[in-house]
C-alpha cells in the first residue's frame, strides 16, 4: 500500500485551511516540501485546487489530527483503507507515432502485409500504432489513398525498432501450427537432378528416332536407285 494520500496537493490545501498543523507535518503527510506547503498557505501554489477532506475519505481521523496539533513533533499516520482495491495492471496500448511519421503508417502496414503475412493484426498494431480498421482497409484496397501507397520498411521509417519487428515475427512463427501447409508461391524451378535426368532419358530416344529416320531415308533412296537401274537395263 502506498503511504501517499489521495490527491496530495488537494489534501494539503484542506489541511492548511482547516487545521493548525505545521508546514512540516503537512508536507510529511502529503509528501510535499515544507516550502511548497508554505506556498499553498500564501496562495502562490495550488491556486484553483479545491481542498480534499482526508477525514471524509477515511485517510485521517479527527483524533489523529488533534494529537498532531498539540505535538509539533508528531507525524500524521495514514489510516488503512476500509476497502482494498486490487491494483490495476497497466495495459500496453498502441505504440505512439510522431505526427511527422503518421502519414507513413499506411506504407509501413502495406510492407508488413506483403513481407510478413504471418503477423496478426494485433502485432501490426503494436509495431506501428495503427487500428484494425486501417489494416483491413489496406488489405481490401479500400483505403482512401490506396492507389498512392507503396510498401516501406517500418524500421527505416522509424516507426519501430528492428528488435521489436524480429520479436513479433518470432512470436508469429511460434504460433503457427507445426503441420501448417506451405503457401502456394506459384511455379518453381525443378531440381537439377530431375532436369538432367530427363535430358538423359530423352537423348537415347532422340538418337533412336534419328537412326530410324536415317534408315528409312536410305531405304527409300536405295529403292529409287534400283528402280532407275532396272529402267536403264530395260
Amino acid at each position: 500500500m502506498s503511504n501517499t494520500p489521495l490527491m496530495p496537493k488537494a489534501t494539503a490545501v484542506w489541511l492548511v485551511d482547516n487545521t493548525a498543523l505545521s508546514f512540516e507535518q503537512i508536507g510529511d503527510f502529503c509528501k510535499l516540501h515544507p516550502l511548497e506547503v508554505k506556498g499553498i498557505a500564501d496562495g502562490e501554489v495550488a491556486q484553483g485546487i479545491k481542498g480534499l477532506d482526508p477525514i471524509s475519505t477515511g485517510q485521517l481521523s479527527r483524533d489523529e489530527i488533534s494529537l498532531a496539533e498539540r505535538d509539533p513533533n508528531r507525524r500524521l499516520k495514514l489510516q488503512d483503507p476500509k476497502v482494498r482495491l486490487p491494483e490495476q495492471k497497466k495495459r500496453r496500448g498502441p505504440r505512439y507515432t510522431p505526427v511527422s511519421r503518421r502519414h507513413d503508417r499506411p506504407n509501413a502496414i502495406l510492407w508488413l502485409l506483403r513481407n510478413h503475412p504471418e503477423l496478426k493484426d494485433a502485432q501490426i498494431i503494436r509495431l506501428v500504432g495503427t487500428t484494425k480498421a486501417t489494416i483491413q482497409s489496406i488489405k481490401d484496397r479500400t483505403h482512401w489513398n490506396s492507389p498512392q501507397l507503396s510498401p516501406m520498411d517500418p524500421v527505416t521509417l522509424g516507426l519501430c525498432s528492428q528488435i521489436d519487428l524480429d520479436l513479433e515475427v518470432q512470436r508469429a512463427a511460434k504460433d503457427r501450427p507445426a503441420g501448417a501447409p506451405h503457401e502456394d508461391r506459384g511455379a518453381t524451378l525443378l531440381p537439377a537432378d530431375v532436369t538432367t535426368g530427363a535430358e538423359e532419358h530423352e537423348e537415347p530416344a532422340r538418337s533412336g528416332r534419328e537412326s530410324l529416320d536415317l534408315e528409312t531415308v536410305f531405304a527409300k533412296l536405295g529403292g529409287a536407285r534400283k528402280g532407275e537401274e532396272d529402267d536403264e537395263e530395260g
